[in-house]
């Protein structure tokens, strides 16, 4: 016989609560839109005081399981790739506020990321699609001059490459990558006239994209990307 120690560890009553709470809402016996119990029913039920239920609830909030709030009932939320992904938008911006790697490795991640997208954007993409891309390609020239309207057209052409694979993963991890990126985009792109390189550049990508050619469009996007990699740069630099 095993006689190995197995201590049992005492969890806290959050804890437990928490377990609870979440596996209700797992099972679907508390469904998106429901409003969560109230406290006072979830004490007599687990036996445990108010603080406990409190902690639970905010553990909840964190995860993106349900919302609080201010004198109303707390409600159960729909969980979707961008609600969760956006949970380490706050984590994310504090590692590259600190670390001027991060940033690189930021970079360094969203070629690799948009390589593959690229590709099966190019093997997927309907004449729908090459419109749309056209549409906003056309609105991006339309800003020039213009910075913050200029870098938010620019986020738009490329979510909406990542939009024609289908996959909301895919697309919630793209919003995330160039929503980080942005607040180090540095006015190089405006002064050193790049604006006009970068309508150049993504032309060549739309036309790679329209022509169903995966190696070209993927060539298009590197080719892009690793100029523009200059224009993010971290604070401390």
């Amino acid at each position: 016989m095993d006689t190995t120690p197995e201590p049992i560890v005492r969890r806290k009553l959050s804890d437990e609560v928490f377990d609870r709470l979440k596996g209700m809402i797992v099972s679907g016996e508390l469904a998106p839109g429901d409003a969560m119990p109230a406290e006072r029913d979830l004490m007599a039920r687990f036996g445990v005081g108010r603080p406990a239920i409190r902690e639970a609830m905010q553990a909840l909030a964190g995860m993106g399981l349900i919302a609080i709030s201010h004198g109303e009932r707390a409600r159960v939320l729909a969980m979707t790739p961008q609600s969760v992904v956006r949970q380490v938008d706050r984590a994310a911006e504090i590692m590259l506020s600190t670390s001027p790697a991060a940033l690189d490795h930021l970079k360094e991640a969203r070629i690799l990321f948009e390589r593959g997208v690229v590709r099966q954007a190019a093997e997927r993409a309907h004449d729908t699609d090459i419109a749309a891309l056209g549409a906003l390609l056309d609105a991006q020239r339309a800003v020039l001059g213009r910075p913050d309207a200029f870098i938010a057209a620019d986020m738009q052409f490329h979510t909406r490459i990542t939009a024609i694979c289908g996959n909301p993963i895919l697309t919630a991890v793209s919003h995330s990558m160039l929503g980080w990126l942005k607040q180090y985009h540095t006015e190089l792109l405006i002064w050193s006239g790049r604006e006009n390189v970068t309508l150049v550049e993504h032309q060549e990508l739309l036309d790679a994209l329209a022509a169903r050619d995966p190696e070209a469009a993927e060539a298009a996007l590197v080719r892009h990307l690793e100029r523009s990699r200059e224009l993010y740069v971290h604070q401390a630099g």
